[in-house]
């Protein structure tokens, strides 16, 4: 290692300091500034310096640049001595040179510079570059220059917007005393970070940021604010540490991490500023593109429709992307403001909706009615005991749809209610649709499974369908019960019921083992229309339990309330649901937990709680006859009992198992102490929020995809391999709900994990009046673009803003170019 002699530049801006005064100054050098917003970068100044492009060659070399306008920082030499170490082993692909200096005119010599393939700024506070001198800086990073800041860099050049362009944040004050904190990685793909531990436990000194870069840069590493205590300026649950971007024909890397001199010999750490070496200098590519906002393009596809009719969409309820790249998405029933809606019973028409089926084309842009199906759902707003959400719930496409043309319909037909005693048929049905004209052959339906609703009072259908690798077809169906009459708690009152029908007793559907409400089914269908039961559901249907005759084989998962949007990924066969909470708007010490919308990773059949336990085993209490306004004992989440008069399945139900994500108007992830039973105390003042990311309000669960990234993908608008295997978790609104996509540790997921990491989408799945601000369905293509439906701004109906979206990446590929590589990329 070559180290320069000393030399401290005086600063190039003393004039300007002066004007400022001396407590601007001060503040300005612990970190003052804002990241540059309009552009992706301020326009550099303008240069003579002449540099190789890309600087620095096969054999690499690396500068540390460690100058100061203040007393030097005690981690140079611990920092320079790393990156050495660093340079010098490994794989021999990846090793390089360093060469160390305070000398600032490095940055005006060409021959000098040219050289190094990358510069780190192992700096301290202050102005250490003259204007000369930083022109070389931007003439390098012009030239394809790579650049590391550690730490106190971001403190450096205080003055120039160029600069904090460069590094992409300026602290909000000091760091921080030395505190062991939690760093989450969630990029699992960058040479940075790919090694590193997804919860990673260390040490250091923490900058607050006075502007969160988040969305400007590519953050590959955050630190957790409630491991350790962040103090003024906290920037909250997305606090970035470490990013990266592509910056003026260069490339830049910063973390603020390695403020201690201990840090430098911790091999984690030497691992991350391995990862961020090897991009910088162009050993290997990387992606630093991938979250940053300005890449990402959100386009309505559809129009508002014409007068009188659904041309483009009926109420948007769910989608579905066939493998040629067509959409095909539904519309639940509700009909045009415009138009009559029946909510008498007395009439036979009551309900009479249509539930529709579009077809979108993205090679000629346009959209096809494919048909419609005459359905129960058309009755309006009002109370549960008007309202209806039944109708047009689901669609599937078969594994075998381009050759066979089969779609798969879960739906409440019209024809099939009755009156007099309110009750439904839902069934799953599969049809033919002409893939030359896209229309829907109405008549070839095939009826694979029905199951009786009932219909008096509202809500929550759930409707989702998926298949797994073993073409078994996922089916959600709803809770369809009212829990008003427990204050918004439980949904377990026994007593209200409509001919002897209950409709206030979740124990009778979604807690009742032989019951096909409020689960999630599991069924294999079969070429000519009927279906088969694959071996692992929760029940055989063959139980000698309790008399036997008390279990459904379908059941795959019971316990669960609205799970309007499941999804499956594939390569693991894991279940991805979300379902509706109850209405209660804050927790009780007599009757439990508030509401929770809850998200679940799901590995294999179980119950999932409701109506007795929720989120992490949170159970209600029990309510029965006569007084069900008398609560009784705590729900047992181990071993959980259905003692409701309405049940006719097992009475000992199997165990509860922990749900993935939670949330209520108090927060995310939200716990409380217990007691000697287990039993939390349901006191707000003393709740604890597990995922701080995230809130509710008004809140409705719209489960998304897993993303997988697919290479051989001739879709232009794919989104990166960065999010291949994140989970898409979003709410129906678009306030501080989530829209977000969340990292499962694979250690722990499906049995009561919490997520790892989570980062928002509201930027890039834009929210508000003019974006998409009730999202009710997303897929991804098989081209790796993502279609979003918004549900539009009424109830049940259509309107001018529902849509179907498209949302499109255009950053491009990973940096360096294959043909820029300085030699074969490092494995």
């Amino acid at each position: 290692m070559q180290r320069a002699p000393h030399h401290r530049s005086g600063s190039r801006r003393s004039g300007l300091a002066a004007a400022l005064g001396v407590g601007a100054l001060t503040a300005s050098l612990l970190g003052g500034g804002t990241v540059a917003s309009a552009k992706p970068y301020p326009e550099p100044s303008a240069t003579t310096l002449s540099l190789p492009s890309p600087p620095g060659g096969s054999n690499v070399r690396v500068l540390v640049f460690h100058a100061s306008a203040t007393e030097e920082s005690p981690t140079v030499d611990a920092g320079i001595a790393a990156i050495e170490s660093i340079g010098l082993t490994g794989p021999a692909a990846g090793r390089f040179k360093t060469e160390a200096t305070d000398d600032a005119s490095v940055f005006t010599n060409a021959t000098k510079l040219g050289r190094y393939n990358a510069v780190v700024f192992l700096t301290g506070g202050g102005d250490v570059l003259d204007p000369e001198q930083e022109s070389g800086l931007e003439s390098y990073l012009e030239a394809g220059g790579g650049f590391l800041g550690l730490h106190d860099a971001a403190r450096t050049e205080p003055y120039s917007d160029w600069f904090t362009g460069l590094i992409g944040a300026r602290p909000a004050g000091a760091a921080s005393a030395v505190r062991r904190a939690t760093v989450e990685v969630g990029d699992r793909q960058h040479p940075a970070t790919k090694s590193l531990p997804l919860q990673w436990k260390r040490p250091d000194k923490w900058f607050n940021w006075a502007v969160n870069p988040s969305g400007s840069v590519h953050t590959v590493a955050r630190v957790k604010e409630n491991s350790y205590t962040p103090g003024t300026g906290a920037n909250g649950w997305d606090h970035p540490v470490s990013w990266c971007r592509d910056y003026d024909g260069g490339r830049s890397f910063y973390t603020g991490m390695g403020g201690t001199v201990d840090s430098f010999a911790e091999t984690d750490f030497r691992n991350h500023l391995r990862g961020a070496l090897a991009w910088t200098t162009r050993i290997s590519p990387a992606d630093c593109k991938a979250t940053i906002n300005a890449n990402y393009t959100a386009e309505r596809v559809t129009q508002a429709n014409q007068p009188g009719q659904n041309d483009q969409i009926g109420e948007p309820h769910g989608l579905v992307t066939a493998p040629d790249g067509r959409v095909l998405y539904i519309g639940r029933g509700g009909a045009d403001a415009g138009k009559p809606v029946v909510t008498d019973w007395n009439d036979p028409d009551i309900g009479k909706g249509q539930g529709e089926i579009h077809v979108y084309d993205p090679r000629t842009r346009k959209v096809a009615l494919a048909g419609a199906l005459t359905i129960f759902g058309n009755k309006g707003g009002g109370d549960e005991l008007i309202k209806v959400e039944e109708g047009l719930l689901g669609i599937e496409l078969d594994p075998g749809f381009m050759t066979n043309g089969w779609v798969y319909l879960h739906y409440t037909p019209h024809s099939q209610i009755n009156r007099d005693t309110r009750m439904a048929e839902r069934r799953v049905s599969r049809f033919t649709l002409d893939p030359t004209s896209n229309k829907l052959d109405l008549a070839s339906e095939k009826v694979l499974l029905k199951w009786p609703v009932q219909i008096h009072s509202c809500c929550h259908a759930g409707g989702g369908m998926a298949w797994d690798s073993k073409q078994n077809l996922y089916i959600a169906t709803g809770d369809n019960n009212s829990s008003g009459f427990s204050g918004g708690y439980s949904g377990n009152n026994p007593q209200p019921n409509y001919k002897g029908v209950s409709f206030a007793d979740a124990r009778r559907t979604a807690g009742n083992t032989n019951n096909l409400n409020g689960k999630i089914l599991r069924i294999h269908p079969e070429d000519d229309g009927t279906y088969t039961l694959p071996a692992g559901n929760l029940f055989t249907g063959q139980e000698p339990d309790e008399g036997g005759g008390k279990t459904r084989g379908e059941i795959y998962v019971m316990g669960v309330r609205n799970p309007a949007r499941i999804f499956i990924d594939k390569s693991t066969d894991i279940l991805y649901a979300g379902w509706v909470g109850p209405d209660a708007g804050a927790p009780s010490t007599t009757w439990g937990p508030a509401k929770y919308d809850t998200f679940s990773a799901i590995i294999k059949a179980g119950n999932h709680g409701w109506p007795y336990c929720m989120g992490n085993k949170q159970p209600y209490r029990d309510r029965n006859l006569p007084d069900p306004g008398k609560p009784l004992g705590w729900y047992n989440c181990d071993a959980p009992k259905n003692e409701s008069p309405n049940n006719n399945g097992l009475v000992n139900l199997p165990p509860i198992t922990s749900n993935t994500i939670w949330y209520s108007p108090q927060g995310g992830g939200v716990d409380y102490p217990r007691d000697a039973n287990g039993i939390p105390s349901y006191k707000t003042e003393e709740q604890k929020l597990l995922m701080p990311w995230l809130k509710g309000g008004g809140q409705a669960t719209m489960n998304g995809p897993v993303y997988r990234y697919d290479a051989a993908s001739a879709g232009a608008g794919k989104w990166p391999s960065y999010w291949d295997g994140k989970w898409f978790v979003g709410d129906f609104y678009d306030g501080d709900q989530p829209r977000h996509a969340v990292l499962t540790d694979p250690r722990t997921v499906g049995k009561g994990g919490i997520p790892v990491h989570a980062e928002s989408l509201k930027k890039i799945i834009p929210v508000g009046a003019d974006g998409i601000r009730n999202l009710m369905d997303w897929k991804f293509a098989p081209d790796g673009s993502l279609y979003v439906l918004d549900y539009g701004r009424g109830f049940f109906t259509s309107d001018a803003k529902s849509a179907l979206w498209h949302i499109t990446y255009k950053g491009g590929e990973a940096t360096p170019s294959a043909d820029k590589l300085a030699r074969k990329a490092a494995q």
